[in-house]
């Protein structure tokens, strides 16, 4: 006789009492034996920062190099840099007073004899180039 499914039904066994099927599987010791944990080996994060920007900062400090600075809005500052923070420069001109300036003010900064048709001495105030 068919089942729901439309399968037949197999005949009951007179004979024999229903038995609990054993699952053949391996314990959970034997697969730790076969299969060793791997240890996952993560790629270390790369430095939150490079000390680049401290670096060059500190190089031209004590060169006293002369710097040209362009702020955000276009203007071009003259001077060497006297000291940094990590929020501010502090630039001294030869005219006019000494400036503080907000690094998020400005655009880029690069030295003065190189002039500005020269984009590699340009740095980024994040230390890039």
């Amino acid at each position: 006789m068919p089942d729901r499914k439309g399968f037949p039904t197999p005949p009951p066994a007179e004979d024999s009492a229903p038995t609990a099927r054993k699952l053949i599987r391996p314990s959970l010791a034997e697969v730790k034996d076969r299969y060793p944990t791997r240890s996952f080996q993560r790629k270390q994060a790369p430095p939150e920062q490079t000390n680049a920007e401290n670096y060059y900062y500190l190089k031209q400090m004590g060169a006293k190099t002369p710097m040209v600075i362009m702020l955000n809005d276009g203007e071009e500052i003259h001077g060497w840099i006297e000291w940094y923070d990590k929020s501010c420069l502090k630039l001294n001109r030869e005219k006019g007073p000494n400036l503080l300036i907000p690094k998020h003010s400005i655009k880029y900064l690069y030295k003065e004899n190189e002039g500005e048709e020269k984009e590699g001495g340009s740095v980024n105030v994040d230390g890039n180039r």
